[in-house]
């Protein structure tokens, strides 16, 4: 598979927390519901990557658009099936739910 020039530039778990806090960013989860059941990031929208359709990203309203998995691989993906539907989304959350939990970041879980 090639990339075509595609690129998709890391965040770290912090600069995502903040960028939200800001309203800089809108932080698109790709994960699966199951698992957004059990630890959610607090404001993301759910768009899962086994039925991805980039154009069911809600309009980011002028904010970033910031892809968010468990661990960083699902994000990648999805940020390069955006762009090559020709959407300028080229920021994922590097590490996922892994980095944000490893950074004290707070997850809506259930209870």
């Amino acid at each position: 598979m090639t990339d075509q020039g595609h690129r998709v530039h890391d965040l770290a778990a912090e600069e995502v927390s903040r960028g939200m806090a800001e309203g800089r960013y809108l932080l698109v989860d790709v994960r699966e519901p199951n698992e957004v059941a059990v630890d959610a990031y607090p404001g993301a929208v759910v768009v899962p990557l086994s039925s991805f359709d980039p154009h069911a990203i809600p309009d980011p309203k002028g904010k970033q658009v910031v892809f968010a998995c468990r661990s960083g691989k699902r994000s990648v993906t999805a940020s390069l099936a955006a762009q090559a539907a020709g959407l300028a989304y080229d920021k994922h959350l590097a590490g996922g739910m892994l980095a944000w939990k490893g950074a004290g970041l707070p997850t809506n879980s259930p209870g």
